[in-house]
């Protein structure tokens, strides 16, 4: 997607990680080890796999444009069943992020994926589901038609009882070598439960948290409503306690923001500044390829600027990349 530089200009705080990041995930050399054995082939098959639940053609067309000259794997079953649960795995957790459990992650383990491995597999399934709904963002800011393939599924709302337990914590499901502190510490809240386990890729680790600092803005109910809104969608209670935690302006709603879809929208309908904003997360969280100018609109009609709108979306597909490591990579209980 190409755009102006004064368009793009006010957002190169969060632009330059991600484009770095971009090159980290899918380098042009790649080298497989015992231990590092998820190869370019099967990031770029990962990548287009994503891209295309999300229903974003323009993404779908770049992926399918780099994988094509790459060599497959070879022909053998235990190739192809490899590739199989690797597609599945993503389409899942891109698609519907809740069901993924310890069985999924044990799918993986099976076909030889290592704790590594499954750190860059949901680095990069949360990547482009990021880039898919920054896309997005940028084409309903521009006014462009949406081209949604036909035959996708809008996401549904992950069960309410997922969220009926206030108390719930967080674990890690991997078993990683303890390392320094220093290496494991995260600056961002969001981060510092996952640090120990995506510390196995430090580069990853360290530009998604550059990636959160330069789009949070904590003070801003917004950014809260946002967040609480991709977590309850998305199916992470983990990522919705610490936020409820963190939020002073909707822990009175707590109890409502944990039910269903129905609710939320009664609520948010009698409310016009948060019913522009619930409308827009929920329709590029749940359906990237159908967001466009008629969600992007509305947002400008309660004195906020195209920057401030950009960032909160930009802000809403981090947090759903984060709510899917928070799903990847543990358990609550």
């Amino acid at each position: 997607m190409i755009l102006e530089k004064e368009t793009l200009a006010p957002f190169l705080s969060w632009l330059g990680p991600a484009r770095v990041l971009a090159v980290d995930l899918f380098p042009d050399q790649l080298t497989v080890t015992r231990s590092q054995t998820f190869t370019a082939y099967e990031r770029l098959s990962t990548a287009l796999t994503v891209a295309q639940v999300c229903g974003v053609q323009r993404l779908c067309n770049y992926y399918s444009a780099r994988l094509t000259p790459l060599p497959g794997p070879d022909s053998t079953r235990e190739s192809n069943h490899r590739l199989a649960q690797i597609t599945q795995y993503a389409r899942q957790l891109a698609s519907s992020p809740s069901i993924i459990d310890n069985r999924s992650r044990q799918h993986l383990n099976d076909v030889g994926l290592t704790a590594w491995d499954c750190v860059i597999i949901n680095q990069i399934i949360g990547f482009i589901g990021f880039q898919a709904r920054t896309i997005a963002t940028f084409q309903a800011y521009l006014g462009h038609p949406v081209r949604w393939l036909p035959g996708l599924e809008i996401q549904n709302y992950a069960d309410a009882s997922l969220f009926a337990d206030e108390s719930l914590r967080w674990r890690s499901s991997y078993e990683v070598e303890e390392l320094p502190e220093e290496h494991t510490k995260s600056s961002t809240a969001e981060l510092c439960q996952l640090a120990e386990i995506l510390s196995l890729h430090p580069i990853s680790l360290s530009l998604l948290e550059r990636l959160l600092n330069s789009t949070r803005v904590n003070t801003q109910p917004d950014n809260q409503l946002a967040a609480l809104l991709c977590a309850r969608i998305n199916g992470s209670p983990a990522c919705f306690a610490a936020c409820m935690d963190s939020s002073n302006e909707y822990k009175k709603i707590s109890t409502l923001l944990r039910k269903g879809e129905n609710e939320i929208n009664q609520w948010a309908d009698r409310h016009s500044v948060e019913r522009a904003t619930v409308q827009a997360i929920q329709w590029l969280t749940r359906a990237p390829d159908r967001f466009s100018a008629a969600q992007f609109g509305p947002l400008l009609e309660h004195e906020k600027s195209s920057t401030q709108i950009i960032n909160l979306l930009v802000w809403s597909g981090l947090c759903g990349w984060i709510n899917r490591l928070k799903i990847a990579l543990g358990e609550t209980y």
